[in-house]
C-alpha cells in the first residue's frame, strides 16, 4: 500500500509534474539540495571555501561611539520654588 509499487511513484511523480510544471521542478529541485546541504554543513559546522570567500572581513577602523548631549535637558531649567 505504500511507494514500494513502481506504479505508485509514478503516479505521485506525474501528479508533481502536473501540480509545479516543468519549469519549475528543476528550481525545486536545486532549491532542495541546497537547503539540504546548507542545513548538513550548519549541523556539522563546516565551512567551504565559497562561503569563506563570502565571510566579511572585520572593520578597516573601529567605530568610536560618541555621546550626545540630550536636547531636552538643554530646554528644561531649574526654578526656585516661590
Amino acid at each position: 500500500m505504500g511507494l514500494d509499487n513502481p506504479i505508485h511513484i509514478a503516479f505521485v511523480l506525474l501528479i508533481v509534474l502536473l501540480v509545479f510544471g516543468a519549469k519549475r521542478l528543476p528550481e525545486l529541485g536545486r532549491s532542495l539540495g541546497s537547503g539540504m546541504r546548507g542545513f548538513k554543513e550548519s549541523i556539522s559546522g563546516e565551512v567551504s571555501p565559497e562561503q569563506i570567500d563570502h565571510l566579511d572581513p572585520a572593520p578597516a577602523t573601529p567605530v568610536v561611539m560618541v555621546p550626545v548631549a540630550d536636547p531636552a535637558a538643554e530646554r528644561t531649567s531649574v526654578r526656585p520654588a516661590a
